[in-house]
C-alpha cells in the first residue's frame, strides 16, 4: 500500500489523506464495542472503540488480513465531544491494536446507534496485497 500525501501539505496525525492499494478486497461490517457475546463491557467511548477494533481485527484475521492492511475505515460516533475528550486513551488503544499504521480515515457523529449502548461503529475496508 502507498500512503498518499500530496506536496505542501501537513503530514495528518492518525490518518492518511489517502491510500493506493492492488490486491484482494476485504469489507467488514460496522463493528461496535460489544464482547463477541455480545454484551458490553463498558459504557465509556475509549473502552469500546479498543474492543470495536479487536472486533475489527477478528473479522480480519478470517481473510489472513492484519491492521497492515486496513485502507480505509468509517466511523461513527454518536457524541463527539467524548470522542475528543478521551483521544489520549484512543490514541492508546489504537497503537495497543493497530501499532503504527493509519488508513485514510473519516470521523462522523451520528445521532444515534442500531445497538442502543453502542457509542461508535467502525467501518472497515482492507485490501490484502496479492502473491506474485
Amino acid at each position: 500500500m502507498q500512503t498518499l500525501l500530496p506536496e505542501g501539505w501537513p503530514r495528518p496525525s492518525g490518518y492518511a489523506n489517502g491510500i493506493a492499494a492492488e490486491g484482494r478486497q476485504v469489507y467488514v461490517a460496522g463493528q461496535i464495542g460489544w464482547l463477541p457475546d455480545g454484551e458490553f463491557a463498558t459504557d465509556e467511548m475509549a473502552g469500546q472503540i479498543e474492543q470495536a477494533l479487536k472486533n475489527t481485527m477478528a473479522v480480519l484475521a478470517e481473510a489472513g488480513a492484519g491492521p497492515e492492511h486496513i485502507a480505509r475505515m468509517t466511523w461513527y460516533v454518536t457524541d463527539c465531544d467524548a470522542y475528543l475528550d478521551a483521544l489520549k486513551d484512543i490514541g492508546a488503544a489504537w497503537r495497543d491494536t493497530m501499532g503504527r499504521n493509519y488508513p485514510a480515515m473519516a470521523v462522523v457523529q451520528v445521532v444515534r446507534l442500531v445497538e442502543r449502548r453502542a457509542l461508535v461503529e467502525i467501518e472497515t475496508t482492507a485490501v490484502i496485497p496479492s502473491a506474485d
